[in-house]
């Protein structure tokens, strides 16, 4: 059965930050069920958003009309957009899918919005920085930040905005897109850009 992974998509979004999430859920390449998943954009309105490299996306879905039910996860990109309380319609929604048991993905911004919804309180995390999420209301997590890339714990991932990698691979990991090999193997690539990772060898 095919699983949606729904990413929410708003003006101000960060192109970075999302782009290696949505090449591999949406590529079958080594996936370990391929085809298995695929990215469908969320908008709290039908009307196009424009990302912060200026590239319009017209949304498949509005917020409202989805539900955790229907979700394999929400991934939920940063940008300017979350300052000052923005984009608080999905923060509200990422409560309702981790209530579901269903995971939830931040990056950047997008975790100081779930700073400010209270859903750091409990469950390990990272971020850009902690002064960045202390200055949310309603955040008392600070004890839980770590100074790290990227962060996967209780259904929750998190990384800051320079993390965009590691971000992609926790979301694969969350999602066993990959087998463990494979998964390595992607990162090492994208990480060292040497192309023996694939296809080496299995003793190498």
């Amino acid at each position: 059965m095919m699983t949606t992974v729904h990413l929410a998509v708003y003006d101000g979004l960060a192109d970075w930050e999302f782009g290696y999430v949505a090449a591999g859920v949406n590529n079958p390449a080594f996936q370990r069920s391929p085809g298995r998943h695929r990215i469908r954009t969320v908008a709290a309105t039908p009307d196009p958003v424009t990302t912060i490299g200026g590239v319009r996306i017209t949304p498949d879905l509005v917020l409202d009309d989805v539900t955790p039910a229907g979700s394999g996860m929400l991934v939920l990109p940063g940008g300017d957009s979350w300052e000052g309380g923005g984009n608080a319609p999905f923060a509200v929604a990422a409560r309702r899918w981790l209530e579901a048991g269903v995971p939830v993905a931040a990056i950047c911004g997008a975790v100081a919005g779930l700073a400010g919804e209270g859903l750091l309180d409990d469950r390990p995390h990272t971020g850009n920085a902690v002064e960045e999420l202390s200055s949310a209301p309603g955040y008392g997590g600070a004890a839980l930040f770590r100074p790290v890339r990227a962060v996967r714990a209780g259904g929750l991932v998190t990384a800051g905005g320079a993390s965009a990698l590691e971000f992609a691979r926790e979301v694969f990991a969350e999602l066993d897109l990959y087998t463990p090999e494979v998964l390595e193997a992607w990162y090492g690539l994208h990480s060292t850009g040497d192309p023996a990772w694939f296809g080496r060898p299995a003793d190498a």
